[in-house]
């Protein structure tokens, strides 16, 4: 008897899983209850790209070529995977991370001027960030359906 994932993968940004990726002092969404879900979890591309020791980054510092280039030779991989399970027949459901820069969907950081360190201001705004803008273009290049939101009490 099919369960009600079985024909569902669900892509996961990599906090949803293991909350020790997040930046400092940040608690955010609890993590998700996979149980009985199909999972791809996703790596934390701010955690590689700038460490576990990161300060608080918005879109605006992330979004340059070579941080891109970085997030979608991450991505590909993965994008193989799912590339395939969606010609499979498989529903693909990518859920990211409100107000977070890279992993946002609906919600992001922006703001934040450069320079020396001081108090930062930002504020959060609707738009996707840069490496879930670099899977949506991935995915719709390879003609893979998808639906991506942000990540709720699930």
């Amino acid at each position: 008897m099919e369960g009600i994932y079985d024909k569902e993968i669900v892509v996961l940004a990599h906090c949803l899983m293991n909350r020790l990726s997040r930046l400092k002092g940040i608690r955010g969404l609890p993590a998700i209850n996979t149980e009985g879900m199909n999972v791809i979890q996703l790596p934390c591309p701010e955690m590689i790209y700038l460490g576990l020791n990161r300060w608080e980054i918005t879109k605006e510092q992330l979004d340059h070529p070579n941080y891109r280039r970085f997030c979608r030779r991450l991505f590909r991989p993965f994008a193989d995977m799912i590339e395939q399970f969606s010609n499979a027949g498989m529903r693909i459901r990518i859920i990211g991370v409100p107000q977070s820069p890279s992993c946002g969907s609906e919600v992001i950081t922006i703001g934040g001027e450069g320079g020396r360190v001081k108090e930062f201001k930002h504020e959060h705004v609707k738009g996707i960030g840069v490496f879930f803008e670099e899977i949506e273009n991935e995915l719709v290049r390879r003609s893979v359906l998808f639906a991506i939101e942000d990540a709720r009490d699930m």
